[in-house]
């Protein structure tokens, strides 16, 4: 029987011992393909392989003089949380608010203040308000709106922007009249967002597809969030959104009430785009739309021929500019 021979190292501690080398660490996946420490490196380096999208954590602009900002102009966006959706007889029990400065083509430029306050409502805030928005009774218990540094924010603005300003304009209008004397944009509904690319128009799915995310939905947080979307180019032309809301705010807008309407007409007009009033709000008890002012004489020509079946109507007309649009 052939006899297997041991090899001796005389240089082993243990000679007649041969230990398996032990294999070298191996590098965790991400030292592999990444082997920058840098954090937005990393993340572009991810994303040009094709198999990932990245989000980058969204980081609130610093805040900065007035007098620091080379940009002209001014405008505040303003964000609230109510106990319902009604302003006549709900309350507000928190504002954010957010002022940057801007140029006139729509370049954003520096945060110059920040406002945050909570408000204690005279009634308990209802359980669905709080699982909606995380404010509890306790959170609000004793607190109340800093209402002359909340004007010193607004004062100076130019323009006051909600992402829903039919919402909460009427709300801070019943909070401060400082907000009655300004021009307001909504976010919304001025800012074509398909044309951009954007598959919605609710302030996540415009965070997200914007390449951001951000912790919390409270309003301070809120506005932080639709600063950065506003600000960052979009769609196949690169266009910054905030450049058309500056566009789409200042054009005046004609609202139609169809009065005395026929009944049976309602359908056909709701397929249009008219809305129904029932007079609760202020506005006569009609169906109306709201349009651009350049398309008002088509829209006349329509509720005459099809509507009224009149050649000589006139239906009740109001022009709308920026300072009067999205009131109650």
């Amino acid at each position: 029987m052939k006899m297997a021979s041991t090899q001796i190292d005389l240089f082993d501690d243990a000679p007649g011992y041969r230990q398996t080398p032990r294999p070298s660490p191996r590098k965790r996946r991400s030292e592999v393909l990444l082997p920058s420490s840098d954090d937005e490196e990393l993340a572009q380096r991810l994303e040009e392989t094709g198999r990932f999208k990245v989000l980058r954590k969204l980081v609130p602009r610093p805040i900065v003089a007035r007098e620091q900002s080379a940009f002209p102009n001014v405008a505040v966006l303003v964000d609230t949380e109510t106990t319902g959706l009604f302003h006549s007889r709900d309350e507000i029990i928190e504002i954010g608010a957010v002022s940057f400065t801007y140029n006139d083509v729509g370049m954003i430029g520096d945060v110059i203040g920040v406002y945050s306050g909570l408000r204690q409502p005279s009634a308990p805030i209802p359980a669905e308000i709080t699982r909606l928005t995380g404010i509890t009774d306790e959170m609000v218990s004793g607190r109340y709106i800093d209402i002359a540094a909340l004007d010193a924010l607004v004062e100076p603005a130019d323009l006051v922007i909600a992402h829903n300003a039919a919402f909460d304009r009427p709300f801070c209008e019943g909070l401060s009249p400082t907000f009655a004397s300004k021009a307001w944009a909504c976010s919304v509904t001025e800012i074509r967002w398909a044309d951009l690319g954007f598959e919605g128009n609710k302030l996540g799915y415009l965070v997200g597809q914007s390449g951001l995310f951000h912790e919390g939905h409270r309003a301070t947080d809120d506005c932080h969030a639709l600063l950065e979307v506003l600000a960052r180019p979009a769609g196949p032309n690169g266009t910054r959104p905030f450049a058309e809301l500056l566009r789409s705010s200042a054009q005046s807008r004609v609202r139609i009430f169809a009065e005395n309407a026929p009944f049976d007409m309602k359908d056909q007009l709701k397929t249009r785009g008219y809305r129904w009033s029932d007079g609760s709000d202020g506005r006569p008890r009609a169906w109306w739309i709201e349009i651009d002012e350049e398309l008002y004489d088509e829209e006349l020509r329509y509720l005459r021929s099809d509507i009224y079946c009149w050649e000589d109507a006139e239906p009740l007309t109001q022009r709308l500019t920026a300072l009067d649009r999205f009131r109650a």
